[in-house]
């Protein structure tokens, strides 16, 4: 039986192996590849590159009537972007995780609940290097770059935390029910459409912000504009209450977990 002691204390105690196992992930997606780690850089240059050059040259599409530059609406959309991956990156990927590591399961002593952190580090990673990317473009298309930027991690840790217990709840469900990959992916599609990536949550009718705003993107996203483009402070009562609804889908989602891999070595 494999075992986590402390709970969420003993992610703490397995940082060191968290850390080996997330670098050990990035490192091997780039494996065999000519550019290697590279790719994790070029990758984000070019869709910001091709984002600008077809909303802002092709489409002249423009963000706002307050818009001061072409670029701004690629901008604005690769912040939603970049936020969405982060999740469709939880959610495609928990699902598997420990039917893809079943060895851990049978075979070794191992804290299985280590695995989902592992994945929302790896995934982490690659939205910190389109953040700098984002940043460069923003300053070589405005000359300038916000003070309130320095808010994001304010901003983006509630986020991290909501994604973490639905990664340990989709860790454990895959175990049991194999479609339920099929639906995040069809899940992460949806999430797209109907979070405010590709428009501002400003523009939808008044009758439906009510229901987007239970979307847990939105507050987000809107958020990490205002503080890395927009030059406004966060607004700290919504993240306090969007903190304290993560917490709690974090617990959750850990104790699901926790009751539910007493029958990962049956099942697998």
């Amino acid at each position: 039986m494999n075992s986590s002691p402390g709970g969420l204390r003993g992610l703490w105690t397995h940082r060191h192996l968290i850390r080996s196992l997330a670098w050990r992930e990035i490192l091997g997606r780039y494996r065999g590849s000519a550019g290697g780690m590279v790719w994790s850089l070029v990758t984000p240059v070019l869709m910001l590159a091709v984002y600008t050059f077809v909303f802002s040259g092709i489409f002249q599409a423009r963000w706002s009537q307050d818009a001061t530059s072409p670029a701004d609406y690629a901008l604005q959309l690769f912040v939603g972007l970049l936020l969405h991956g982060l999740i469709a990156e939880c959610l495609n990927r928990s699902p598997v995780l420990i039917v893809g590591n079943v060895s851990y399961v049978k075979r070794v002593v191992f804290p299985l609940d280590t695995l989902p952190v592992v994945t929302l580090v790896s995934a982490l990673f690659h939205f910190l290097i389109g953040v700098g990317v984002l940043l460069a473009f923003q300053f070589v298309f405005h000359g300038l770059l916000q003070w309130t930027l320095l808010w994001l991690p304010v901003v983006i840790l509630p986020y991290l935390v909501f994604l973490l217990g639905i990664s340990w709840a989709l860790a454990a469900l895959g175990v049991y029910l194999r479609d339920i990959s099929q639906i995040t992916g069809l899940l992460t599609i949806i999430l797209m459409f109907l979070s405010p990536v590709f428009y501002p949550a400003s523009a939808l009718p008044e009758r439906f912000r009510g229901i987007f705003n239970l979307n847990p993107l939105t507050l987000i996203i809107e958020q990490s504009r205002d503080v890395v483009l927009n030059g406004l402070s966060p607004n700290f009562t919504a993240l306090g209450l969007y903190f304290v609804m993560s917490l709690l889908v974090c617990y959750l989602g850990h104790r699901m977990f926790s009751i539910m891999k007493r029958g990962f070595a049956d099942v697998l």
